[in-house]
């Protein structure tokens, strides 16, 4: 990809690719739809858009015959039927199903943030990011709903929204074979199969409810001791072993026996 972006140092196969970007930057919209003067920065888009006015639907998804009003719909809808993720990141191995969005998911790894919001001067990672951002700036929720009119600040949320008119669910759980709409709903699902202490060490096999609870055990297999007592300077795991080493040591004990003046921390200690 010879021809590089100087601002964000993308890189593209060809001129006319470039030129196509550069616009995102230049925040320049030379194409104009006739009918409701919204702008675009390809002429592609502005053709996608006029099928908004027009109710046309030409792509259908011949698995449950849902219609989009564009292609690109069409081939995300059909990655719910297949479940492919044929892009994979090559330094944490996350899959995608889409290129563009391991391309995005990326900068994750750089921590580049491209694009910047000219209202406030918040940083995004991604394009879309910053459009959903000023959206929220402008009250504006550009992504409708073809079938309930209900609108989204971002087009995930829009995808995500579809399936829910789909009587389709791909998710499925391979223990109880319930099945769900989104990915995430059978993720949370599937906790429920899981035993109660789900959360265990490599370096003994004990497991914990919370993982909170696994790091102290870790802490005690690597001896690390991150809470000191600022009196004597002994140090422990856990923050409660200090509070309770403070107590006994470092704190006066104010009830003292009128028999034999021991002193104790609480009346009920005394009492007792």
């Amino acid at each position: 990809k010879p021809y590089s972006c100087t601002v964000c140092n993308m890189c593209f196969s060809k001129t006319s690719a470039l030129i196509r970007h550069s616009l995102v930057h230049s925040g320049e919209k030379p194409y104009s739809c006739n009918m409701c003067n919204k702008r675009f920065t390809q002429k592609s888009n502005l053709k996608n858009h006029h099928l908004l006015h027009s109710g046309e639907k030409p792509y259908s998804c011949s698995t449950c015959n849902m219609c989009f009003t564009r292609k690109n719909q069409l081939n995300t809808h059909n990655i719910v039927h297949t479940g492919e993720k044929p892009y994979s990141c090559s330094v944490c191995n996350m899959c995608f199903s889409e290129k563009s969005v391991l391309n995005r998911h990326k900068l994750v790894h750089t921590g580049e943030k491209p694009f910047s919001c000219n209202v406030c001067n918040k940083t995004f990672n991604w394009k879309n990011g910053l459009t959903a951002h000023l959206n929220v700036h402008a009250g504006e929720k550009p992504f409708s709903c073809d079938l309930c009119d209900k609108q989204f600040y971002r087009k995930n949320s829009l995808n995500r929204h579809v399936l829910t008119h789909s009587s389709e669910n791909p998710h499925v759980c391979d223990i109880c074979h319930k099945s769900f709409k989104l990915k995430g709903f059978l993720t949370a699902h599937k906790r429920l199969h899981v035993d109660k202490k789900s959360f265990s060490c490599n370096l003994c096999d004990k497991s914990y409810s919370k993982k909170s609870l696994l790091d102290y055990h870790i802490s005690i297999h690597k001896d690390v001791k991150p809470y000191t007592c600022n009196i004597c300077n002994k140090s422990f795991n856990w923050i409660v072993s200090l509070t309770n080493h403070s107590s006994r040591h470092h704190i006066e004990k104010a009830h003292t026996c009128s028999i034999c003046n021991k002193n104790f921390l609480s009346y009920s200690l005394l009492k007792s």
